[in-house]
């Protein structure tokens, strides 16, 4: 086993364990990947202003998000397929996240449903996304389901009314569980971890759809109606009838302009999250880390402000708090974990991350996160 020591080198193991079709869907963006790259970059520019003679003892990482008690200011992003990336994945790095002190967000596109999380997690409370389809029985269904399963958070997207060009995923042919090509077969053959411990699990389909919509029986059945369900129709005025179906925090993710997070904020929601999807579906948009401080100034005191997107690093998590965000999410850096050693492979990384904040802000001269501000940071660097 080598020694990991960043999250680059559980990416590294990651993607020398994991079908190639299920790393490419993590390690991808839209079109050029131009967003997708700029996310982790943008991060690099901005500097801090190192500290010296300041004692650095009883130091805290502590905070809430969202009303919710954190370790660190992290929460796990919802991601699709967490499942193919390792057997039960959503359950490994629910978990992994329980076990660490911070919030963990299933998607509606998991392949774990919603009550094998709760169920293998003790029913302790995790945060649930939301894609708004054209079913709105279904929707209303899946609410009520994350409702049932004492989820404390709802998380709803509203950049995926259809989805990016993802041209690696085209390429691949991607899909839950991959189909018996012998492209397929013979990469799968190259990694026999992975491949054992799908065959002993029964979860290889998204786990929140099959079995819950009338008429699909199969894997073909889901596939279409997957395809033609996505809302493109989505509006603002369906967030109303959301939170009032839900009566819980609610948290609105995909919010990369400073007059939407004002619409954002009037429809009275806890919480929006700065984030372009990973860089998966607009490319050319701006990175969420160089979106953040005009959304923080707009919107900041009415409601909280999260961002996702490039976080690789216990620096980059600072460096976003530091510029108003009172949250952030890593889904790459815990699929990197998790694909590369399962639910031991998501704590690693929550531990890498926690020991960058912690000592880089102690190295800023400040022992409590939440006396942190943009003044660690070097002006004109941000």
């Amino acid at each position: 086993m080598p020694v990991i020591t960043t999250i680059e080198d559980l990416r590294v193991l990651h993607k020398k364990r994991v079908p190639r079709m299920f790393y490419d869907y993590c390690d991808s963006g839209s079109w050029t990947e131009s967003t997708y790259r700029a996310n982790e970059a943008d991060f690099e520019k901005i500097k801090f202003r190192q500290r010296v003679a300041v004692n650095m003892e009883n130091r805290t990482t502590r905070v809430r998000m969202a009303g919710q008690e954190a370790a660190i200011p992290v929460a796990i992003a919802p991601t699709g397929l967490t499942g193919m990336q390792h057997a039960d994945g959503e359950i490994l790095a629910a978990r992994a996240a329980k076990k660490f002190g911070i919030p963990f967000t299933l998607s509606t596109m998991s392949i774990c449903s919603i009550e094998d999380v709760a169920k293998a997690t003790d029913n302790h409370p995790f945060w649930f996304q939301l894609y708004v389809m054209r079913d709105r029985a279904f929707i209303e269904r899946l609410i009520d389901r994350a409702r049932a399963a004492n989820c404390s958070a709802l998380v709803l997207t509203l950049d995926l009314q259809m989805i990016g060009q993802r041209h690696k995923d085209i390429v691949n042919g991607l899909s839950a569980p991959p189909r018996m090509t012998l492209k397929n077969v013979l990469n799968m053959m190259s990694k026999p971890a992975w491949s054992l411990e799908m065959l002993r699990t029964p979860r290889r389909n998204f786990g929140n759809i099959f079995g819950h919509v009338k008429g699909i029986e199969n894997m073909g059945s889901l596939s279409e109606w997957t395809a033609k369900q996505f809302d493109p129709a989505l509006s603002w005025k369906d967030i109303e009838w959301i939170k009032s179906r839900w009566g819980g925090k609610l948290i609105l993710k995909g919010v990369q302009d400073v007059e939407d997070a004002r619409i954002a904020a009037d429809t009275g929601a806890d919480a929006l999250i700065v984030s372009n999807h990973g860089g998966r579906q607009l490319d050319g948009a701006p990175s969420s880390i160089s979106a953040l401080p005009a959304i923080v100034d707009a919107v900041g005191s009415r409601m909280e402000v999260h961002m996702d997107g490039g976080i690789r690093s216990g620096q980059s998590v600072l460096k976003a708090w530091a510029l108003g965000a009172r949250g952030t999410y890593i889904g790459r850096s815990m699929l990197y974990g998790l694909g590369a050693m399962g639910e031991q492979g998501v704590t690693k990384a929550l531990e890498i991350i926690q020991k960058e904040l912690d000592l880089t802000m102690a190295f800023c001269g400040h022992t409590d996160i939440n006396k942190v501000d943009k003044g660690i940071l070097l002006p004109g660097t941000y």
